[in-house]
């Protein structure tokens, strides 16, 4: 498989979709160290620290099966990041959004963006993604961007949380 390239960036009404850099390392640290946003995902820990948010990024340079995009705020710096990894065939979508950035419809806007480039660039006709049942924020997200619930119920793992949780599974189609 070859690398993905996410060049260039990608433009969205309030928002600018960019490869990650090290130098985001400080932030993506900052904002990912919250026990609320780091239990609402899989594989982020809490605590959370700067060389956790290193290792975080430094997937992004060297993946064959992972696309991820920084979700930068023109006057705020990076709020965020969304992506796709497909490490067991199917593209998954990820996306998590800083506490101070909840309910601006960035996550949405930042989604339907990544999804645009998954289609037309990567050439993907659909993708996966999963939300914990506790999570409605999630889920308003991916049904606002057109995910539609497969019916399926899966335990998903949760570092923060120390155990695995209820997911439930959506898929997009092109």
């Amino acid at each position: 498989m070859c690398s993905i390239q996410i060049e260039p960036v990608l433009e969205t009404q309030r928002l600018r979709l960019r490869r990650p850099r090290m130098t985001d390392a400080p932030r993506v640290a900052k904002l990912l160290n919250d026990r609320e946003l780091a239990r609402m995902t899989n594989s982020i820990p809490h605590p959370y620290g700067l060389e956790d948010a290193q290792d975080y990024l430094a997937q992004a340079e060297d993946a064959e099966s992972r696309a991820m995009f920084v979700i930068d705020h023109p006057e705020q710096g990076p709020i965020g990041v969304v992506g796709f990894d497909s490490e067991n065939g199917a593209p998954e979508m990820k996306c998590w959004i800083g506490r101070p950035f909840w309910n601006l419809g960035f996550a949405t806007e930042a989604t339907k963006a990544a999804l645009v480039w998954a289609n037309r660039t990567w050439k993907r006709r659909y993708v996966l993604a999963r939300h914990f049942s506790d999570n409605p924020a999630s889920a308003s997200v991916l049904c606002k961007t057109g995910f539609l619930y497969t019916g399926e119920v899966r335990l998903s793992p949760s570092a923060a949380r120390g155990e695995a949780v209820p997911s439930r599974m959506m898929v997009w189609l092109a």
